[in-house]
């Protein structure tokens, strides 16, 4: 197959498939080695974007996803029913934080962090599709573990875990104190 012929391919099915598609997978379809596949679909991302294009392929994670240029939204809006978007309050983002650091990570490790009950917070990111069971705890009870999905990395806008930002450690010791000072508010009252 020429190159031409490739790029079709790996464009067909990326805009069949809809979702990501392991570069694993693209590869085997397309009959040729990972490398030189994740070359080819890097040579169409640049394509696309200097060819100013209304689709885009973005990279997740060792996948790739055909997307629509955020610029063309709205005019895809106009055209298609306004997707009902998320609403991602304080205790969502607290809760998805805290899936998103630790994770894998028990329904139980989050309240305790939280000092509160998360189950509505977890159940809520379950349904957006940011967070999923990853697996089960080897312990007592066999406990649920979460973690992000690829929904997760693709609303924030990176390719990886690796991509998340690292606090600092005096970050963190400002946090504690604050944290300590509200328990001291609450126990004065």
């Amino acid at each position: 197959m020429n190159i031409g012929k490739l790029e079709a391919a790996i464009e067909a099915i990326l805009f069949t498939m809809g979702d990501s598609v392991e570069l694993s997978r693209l590869a085997a379809a397309v009959e040729h080695d990972e490398e030189t596949t994740r070359r080819l679909i890097h040579n169409m991302m640049d394509r696309y974007e200097a060819e100013d294009r209304g689709i885009r392929i973005i990279e997740l994670d060792n996948s790739f996803q055909m997307c629509t240029k955020a610029e063309c939204y709205e005019a895809v809006v106009r055209v298609a029913a306004q997707p009902k978007k998320p609403v991602l309050t304080d205790v969502l983002l607290e809760t998805l934080s805290i899936v998103a650091y630790k994770q894998p990570v028990t329904r139980l490790e989050v309240e305790q962090i939280r000092g509160v009950k998360s189950d509505h917070a977890i159940n809520r990111l379950i349904e957006y599709n940011l967070v999923e069971e990853v697996g089960r705890l080897d312990a007592p009870g066999r406990p649920l573990l979460f973690g992000t999905t690829e929904e997760f990395l693709r609303c924030f806008g990176v390719q990886s875990l690796d991509e998340l930002p690292v606090m600092r450690p005096e970050q963190v010791e400002d946090f504690k104190a604050e944290a300590e000072e509200e328990v001291q508010l609450r126990l004065d009252i």
